[in-house]
């Protein structure tokens, strides 16, 4: 398998440019921590039946919009300013894309919020929380550990998050099953057990974006798209 890559987003003559690239990482990173805690904290506000966490959840999107916003400018100038090429452009490219990703996490945060303030208007805890708590923790683990593949260029720990977006896809296909069950028992439950579902299902689409995320660091490192790639083909590009 290939090893972790040495860092070589900053070896250039122009020192303004090492600096560019390497402002635009951390930037990138500082908007993954920041998505990272905002599902978190929603999550832990469902749990928990705290609404006053969930709408400081729910209101840290604008934040991560700004913050997308400028990682977009500050690529493009990048673009437009340096012409990058080959591994450069790679890195750039794939910000580009990453950012997306992670505005979206950011997204189904929003949505998680969302529903618990409706789930703690409505009093009693559906069936589900369970089930949320395990996949939140999942994803989370992917999220965490994509950002960290970006971080350390391994291509390794990025495919390793791509095999596990199908258990996480399993996982949220027995949990609906499981709720679905609930509903069928009792109707009353059906609005409740409903909120929990679109929970399950913004948690699912984390791991989704994680595993673009995921994606797209192969791209960077080894130069090659694995994205609608199965993991077995994904496995030989990084075993070079």
């Amino acid at each position: 398998m290939t090893d972790q890559k040495d860092d070589v987003y900053g070896d250039h003559i122009s020192h303004k440019f090492n600096s560019e690239l390497n402002e635009l990482k951390t930037e990138f990173l500082k908007m993954g921590g920041m998505v990272e805690a905002q599902v978190e904290q929603a999550v832990k506000s469902l749990i928990d039946s705290d609404a006053e966490l969930a709408e400081k959840t729910r209101l840290k999107d604008k934040e991560v919009d700004k913050l997308e916003k400028a990682l977009d400018e500050e690529a493009t100038l990048i673009i437009a300013r340096r012409q990058p090429t080959a591994r450069d452009l790679r890195l750039v490219i794939s910000v580009i894309k990453m950012v997306a990703d992670l505005e979206r996490v950011g997204d189904e945060a929003k949505k998680i919020a969302k529903l618990a303030l409706k789930l703690s208007e409505e009093g009693q805890a559906p069936r589900g929380y369970v089930e949320v708590r395990h996949i939140s923790e999942h994803v989370l683990h992917m999220l965490h550990d994509s950002l960290d593949a970006f971080a350390r260029l391994d291509s390794v720990q990025a495919l390793q998050i791509m095999k596990e977006d199908k258990r996480v896809d399993e996982e949220y296909q027995a949990a609906a099953r499981t709720l679905l069950t609930f509903m069928m028992e009792d109707n009353r439950n059906i609005s409740r057990c409903m909120s929990v579902m679109g929970v399950l299902r913004a948690l699912e689409r984390v791991g989704d974006h994680a595993c673009n995320i995921a994606e797209n660091v192969i791209f960077m490192v080894e130069g090659e798209d694995v994205r609608h790639t199965p993991v077995e083909e994904a496995e030989k590009i990084v075993g070079g």
